[in-house]
């Protein structure tokens, strides 16, 4: 039977595709191959979440896109003094038993971005 494997990927159109590239870099450390995106290995923590929100949820703030990118990290403390330094700020951070510890940051474009650290399992 055909079934869903799992995300494949996350693709969106930016008005300053090099400078966004180039804050993905710096900011958070992607490497971005010649063809212009980011390859990662299948995570050995965490899971691939697929979740859609009521429309009226408040969980997306403050950005006003209709989607949020959740991004698994092996360390969310060290994560977080590495944006801090580039002088992006963490917007939340929170834990949730079984789940993790999270924080929430927004890039340039005013995309949500959700930083995971997932719970050991």
């Amino acid at each position: 039977m055909a079934q869903v494997l799992g995300i494949g990927g996350v693709f969106f159109k930016v008005p300053d595709l090099p400078g966004l590239r180039f804050w993905y870099t710096r900011v958070l450390g992607f490497d971005i191959a010649d063809w212009g995106g980011a390859v990662f290995p299948p995570p050995t923590l965490g899971k691939t979440v697929g979740s859609p929100f009521a429309e009226d949820t408040g969980y997306f703030k403050p950005s006003e896109t209709p989607f949020i990118i959740n991004l698994i990290v092996d360390d969310i403390e060290a994560m977080v003094a590495k944006i801090t330094t580039e002088g992006v700020p963490a917007l939340d951070r929170q834990e949730m038993e079984g789940m993790g510890k999270f924080a929430s940051i927004m890039d340039p474009t005013g995309i949500k971005i959700e930083l995971w650290e997932p719970a050991e399992t």
